[in-house]
């Protein structure tokens, strides 16, 4: 069995957010994905995503097809030799920004492959420790949305049966710790005691930012912040972490396996968090 075929398209996935209709910013935006189908000799077919979203995403779509190629005529079923062949390919380039992307579809679509060669699902061929795991809601509490549609949201979620959600800190505009502190009491009463809640700040604020208001917000009981400031920031990141009794969580805006070692190394971090379409495979683990 060897890859025969590489094909990529730009999926625009409507911005509406399904889980409790809020409004989203513009209307009319979209979400770009770039979908990979590889495909064997014999007809069996492995899907990929990655994502990057902005004016990139057609660099990404390229990006995609051409290392794709690279693996034609590979065996699918060795997704660590392809990976490191990819890795020589690309030389100094190798992590980061689209060639990281890139590979993380690549290596997503041969696990696909592999699992549907042996005829089974990805998640049994990985290990299967459990078959049913809890998620949360996310992208129904948005900073974009006023106190009132962030309150009717909440409520809709609990309604519909979502027991874990997050929302988001760092407001837009003029904000201030008071308005912070404000905002995360308003969605905690919303949604209740009861409800595991986090909250996301996408790197916006400084760490003295984050000690002062993650301080004030510990009566919220949130399960984690995430992301409070620069993601590469590890002594920053540490500061925060030690200073707070809520949990940190961060990793989704690094790129590869080596910056956990150094959030991990540095206690950076209380929860490590992996974005698979930032995190392409590694042939070394």
């Amino acid at each position: 069995m060897k890859i025969a075929r590489v094909k990529t398209e730009i999926v625009k996935l409507p911005a509406e957010e399904p889980l409790a209709g809020t409004p989203p910013a513009n209307p009319n935006e979209t979400r770009p994905i770039v979908v990979l189908d590889m495909a064997t000799d014999d007809g069996v077919e492995g899907l990929g995503v990655t994502y990057f979203g902005g004016a990139m995403t057609g660099a990404l779509r390229t990006t995609v097809e051409e290392i794709g190629a690279l693996t034609i005529g590979e065996d699918p079923s060795r997704p660590e030799r392809i990976a490191m062949k990819l890795r020589e390919a690309l030389g100094t380039s190798v992590l980061g920004g689209l060639t990281t992307l890139a590979q993380s579809a690549i290596d997503m679509a041969l696990w696909d492959m592999r699992a549907k060669a042996l005829n089974l699902p990805l998640w049994r061929l990985l290990g299967g420790a459990r078959e049913r795991v809890p998620t949360y809601a996310s992208g129904a509490l948005m900073r974009s949305l006023t106190d009132d549609q962030v309150a009717k949201a909440g409520r809709k979620l609990v309604e519909r049966g979502f027991h874990q959600m997050k929302t988001q800190l760092a407001l837009p505009g003029d904000t201030s710790p008071a308005r912070e502190v404000a905002r995360a009491q308003l969605v905690r009463e919303a949604v209740g005691a009861d409800t595991t809640l986090m909250c996301d700040i996408n790197q916006r604020w400084r760490p003295e930012q984050a000690i002062d208001i993650g301080r004030r917000v510990e009566d919220v009981n949130f399960f984690w912040l995430e992301d409070v400031t620069t993601a590469d920031d590890f002594a920053g990141l540490a500061r925060v972490t030690a200073a707070l009794k809520t949990p940190i969580a961060g990793g989704e805006y690094v790129y590869g396996i080596a910056p956990f070692r150094h959030m991990l190394e540095a206690h950076s971090v209380d929860i490590p968090m992996v974005d698979l379409c930032a995190s392409a495979a590694s042939p070394s683990g």
